[in-house]
């Protein structure tokens, strides 16, 4: 099988997988707690797109970056969970959703590579709009650890499913452009978000 059929087997395998994780994502299921948690990257656009960028900006800058880039921004956004949680007021929280949607992409299309300092702070500064938002949308009644464990294992799966099909566009010379037109896509669909 050559490499962008593999690709493409994989990617596929990915959405199937995702499936039933999407549709408990829709409101009226009556789920709390984790099962909340896990559905709430899934459920807008926005975090998803963030969560699979990130993954995919990780495998475009390699070395040491490849794994502190999502690792950091499960950090953060874990913290700024328990800040949206407690109640604490964050203005600008959808903007800077939006306007990391609208960046992520845009570095992926064009391969920015920053100095370390700067690509921490950025995907440090994104982490905490995504967090405060996951912490703030928790629905009453559910347990706050549960829900807050959901939105970080979800997260961390989707940054998990971003570095496996940015890697293997990384390594398939033929594939690699669409790397960056997924990049594109993203940052397009960042700029609608934010005008929306």
């Amino acid at each position: 099988m050559n490499s962008s059929k593999n690709i493409l087997a994989r990617f596929s395998l990915l959405l199937v997988l995702l499936i039933p994780v999407s549709v408990q994502a829709h409101p009226g299921h009556g789920v709390t707690g984790m099962e909340q948690g896990l559905a709430h990257p899934f459920s807008g656009l926005d975090h998803l797109l963030a969560m699979l960028a990130i993954g995919l900006w990780a495998a475009q800058l390699g070395g040491a970056r490849r794994w502190a880039v999502p690792a950091l921004f499960v950090g953060v956004m874990t913290l700024a969970g328990g800040m949206g949680l407690s109640g604490v007021a964050l203005p600008g929280v959808e903007h800077g959703i939006a306007a990391s949607v609208m960046i992520l992409g845009l570095v992926i299309a064009f391969a920015v590579r920053p100095p370390m300092a700067l690509t921490l702070g950025m995907v440090a500064s994104f982490a905490v709009f995504h967090g405060f938002a996951h912490g703030a949308e928790m629905a009453a009644g559910s347990s706050a650890v549960a829900y807050s464990a959901g939105f970080v294992a979800s997260t961390a799966l989707l940054h998990a499913c971003g570095f496996g099909l940015g890697l293997a566009l990384v390594r398939a010379a033929r594939v690699a452009p669409w790397l960056r037109l997924a990049g594109g896509g993203i940052a397009l669909a960042g700029l609608a978000l934010s005008v929306a």
